[in-house]
């Protein structure tokens, strides 16, 4: 419910330049989640005693009081409002989510909402699970479903094992926690760039970036996997490249998924998409958390390192639809997306077609296109 429900409420109350910060940032909440547990187990690691378990347990009791108090005090989605015909609570809504607005920004902001709302709904846009998969929608959520799960796609699973490999290098379970440590306090770094990145090159330009720079990395883990197992080294750099393999996650591929997810589906169906994509994003953990296990054990498949021609591939495959089917929202309001989605434009011209709202209607923005480029 939450992995849904963040990212949608995000890309609804934020304006369209804060957009990518806020969505992003829930990648932050994640890594800081990971570093508390890594921090927590490691301060418990030689407990013997029945605390050793259920201290970290206990830890988690915590959280539910400020988030409880937090969502008390969060205004309802402007977006929700307008579907609802509530203009006047959406309006005010507005007015709680701007510093200082005049009644005319209010008025041009709320008026803009209420056409991408009509737009979607000249688009024949629906509100049911079944309408995600209809249409112009299909595509969309195509898109939500993949930017979700090429996560794991791209080998980041593997990044989660870094821990096994410092310790095959002959490191204490101790340092290996603490090595673990480093790498979500990367992972928040990494987060923090992607801001500037993403504000600088858009969403595209670095998953493919991100695709090219993990299919190296993984490729050269994997022939390092080629030397002895007891070769130190070779697990020490491997262990090493994990690190560089999560920052490039960090920073490329992991904050940008939610601005992808929080931008890509309707107005009308944003939070059916984002909950079937987050599904399809579980299976794919499942199935992650099945197989890793299986490639490293030394009594199951022992491919170790040799994980990452694996993973490797299935990057490719990735960047193959990155590059193809994966469409640059920087900067696009929403009803843009939905004129843009509505009139098939191929995901590698979403960038330069110009888009005129709200004077031009659905039809008419193919005209515009081509008289652009004449």
């Amino acid at each position: 419910m939450f992995q849904g429900l963040t990212t949608a409420y995000a890309s609804e109350v934020a304006p369209v330049a804060l957009r990518h910060y806020l969505t992003s940032y829930i990648n932050i909440c994640w890594v800081f989640g990971h570093f508390l547990g890594a921090g927590v187990l490691r301060a418990l690691l030689y407990r013997k005693d029945k605390w050793g378990y259920k201290i970290p347990f206990a830890i988690q009791w915590v959280w539910p009081v400020p988030l409880f108090l937090g969502i008390l005090l969060a205004p309802q989605s402007p977006w929700w409002l307008i579907r609802k015909k509530r203009l006047e609570d959406a309006k005010a809504s507005l007015r709680r989510l701007t510093t200082q607005p005049t009644e005319a920004q209010l008025q041009d902001t709320l008026e803009l909402m209420v056409r991408t709302n009509e737009i979607e709904q000249e688009l024949k846009t629906g509100t049911s699970y079944l309408d995600c998969f209809r249409g112009v929608d299909l595509r969309r959520t195509e898109i939500v479903i993949m930017a979700y799960i090429i996560q794991y796609l791209h080998g980041n699973g593997l990044a989660g094992y870094s821990t096994y490999f410092f310790e095959q290098a002959g490191l204490s379970a101790t340092n290996a926690f603490d090595l673990t440590m480093g790498q979500y306090a990367i992972g928040f770094c990494g987060t923090v760039c992607s801001w500037f990145l993403m504000a600088r090159f858009g969403r595209r330009t670095l998953y493919l970036t991100g695709m090219v720079l993990s299919i190296i990395l993984l490729f050269t883990i994997g022939f390092l996997a080629l030397a002895p197992p007891k070769d130190k080294g070779a697990n020490w750099a491997t262990g090493a490249l994990l690190l560089v393999f999560f920052s490039i996650h960090s920073t490329f591929i992991g904050p940008v998924l939610y601005a992808i997810v929080g931008e890509m589906p309707s107005t009308r169906l944003r939070q059916k998409s984002i909950v079937i994509a987050a599904s399809a994003w579980s299976v794919m953990g499942i199935i992650n958390s099945a197989l890793t296990p299986y490639m490293l054990n030394p009594t199951a498949w022992n491919w170790r390192g040799k994980a990452g021609f694996f993973w490797g591939c299935f990057c490719i495959l990735s960047l193959i639809w990155t590059f193809f089917r994966l469409p640059e929202a920087k900067g696009r309001t929403y009803a843009e997306l939905d004129v843009l989605f509505g009139n098939r434009v191929s995901a590698r011209k979403f960038k330069t077609t110009i888009v005129s709202i709200p004077t031009a209607s659905v039809k008419e923005v193919e005209e515009i296109e081509e008289s652009h480029e004449l």
